[in-house]
């Protein structure tokens, strides 16, 4: 046996025991996340668009990013559905809590997170839902006199769960989801098995443990050039607490990954504008160092 063969068996093993211990979760976020799209998308945007009609003030900040961590929609979607809602008058302060909460986190992604535990888990809700409340709350008194977003172009998008069979409609969507989050989920795996097999527990607990300021730090910069799927990072995650990943470098990355994630920037710049996307940036990166480091604090 050579010794790349004898490599090759150590990497297929460590990826066989990751595969084991997470799939469970991604098999069980592909379904209810599909699930939650097909069958409740259309009544959780309607209970948003219900909401402009209720005098709610700075209270339906919070409700707003609330639905917007259960929308089932990626940034692409909730572009367009943003905009509609816009069209009808919904304030921007309620706007930027939806979209920023639904750029975060979804169904899906809660459910895959469940493999982390539920200390990550919890932190990783209520982290995204200050986020959401806390850029509605910034733009409901800074920009209250003036628009924050600009949504010309954008029209609704095309709803492809139309066809009439439940069942059908439901595992067409299903399969969508498979092909667009699969590859990256095994990519995630290797990588996991990878990391497993090269670098040393000491190494992630040094960079990402031992000095909770810097791992913090370190986390939430990693993140802008490693995410690229949400369920893909889950096995990194997982893999990189157990080698001493502090949570609060773990709520770093998962805020500035999809925050910073390159086809949620390319939309975002195109709504923003150049200085309210430069001001965004800012504040994704701020608010993920600060959670971080209260995070390291209390858990």
């Amino acid at each position: 046996m050579t010794a790349i063969q004898r490599e090759l068996i150590y990497i297929w093993y460590y990826f066989q025991v990751q595969l084991e211990q997470i799939a469970g979760w991604w098999v069980l976020g592909m379904t209810a996340g599909s699930a939650v799209s097909v069958f409740a998308r259309d009544r959780i945007h309607r209970i948003f668009q219900s909401l402009h009609g209720r005098k709610m003030g700075v209270l339906g900040i919070p409700a707003a990013s609330i639905l917007g961590i259960v929308s089932p929609l990626c940034m692409y979607g909730t572009i367009p559905i943003a905009a509609s809602f816009s069209k009808s008058g919904i304030r921007d302060s309620w706007l930027a809590a939806f979209m920023m909460s639904s750029i975060l986190l979804n169904p899906q992604l809660i459910l895959y997170s469940g493999a982390l535990g539920g200390k990550v888990l919890t932190v990783r809700i209520v982290s995204c839902f200050l986020c959401g409340s806390l850029g509605g709350l910034i733009i409901h008194f800074f920009c209250r006199n003036r628009e924050f977003f600009s949504f010309n172009g954008f029209d609704e998008p095309k709803n492809k769960d139309t066809d009439p069979r439940l069942l059908i409609r439901y595992l067409k969507n299903l399969w969508r989801n498979i092909k667009a989050t699969g590859p990256y989920f095994l990519i995630g795996v290797l990588l996991s098995a990878l990391f497993q097999r090269y670098v040393p527990p000491e190494a992630m607990t040094a960079l990402f443990g031992g000095n909770e300021a810097f791992g913090v730090l370190m986390a939430a910069t990693i993140g802008v050039p490693l995410y690229a799927c949400g369920g893909g990072t889950i096995p990194l995650l997982q893999q990189w607490l157990l080698d001493g990943m502090s949570i609060g470098s773990a709520a770093s990355f998962m805020l500035t990954g999809p925050a910073t994630k390159i086809t949620n920037l390319g939309a975002l710049k195109i709504v923003l504008g150049f200085w309210h996307f430069f001001l965004y940036l800012i504040y994704v990166i701020v608010f993920s160092l600060i959670t971080g480091l209260i995070t390291n604090l209390i858990v």
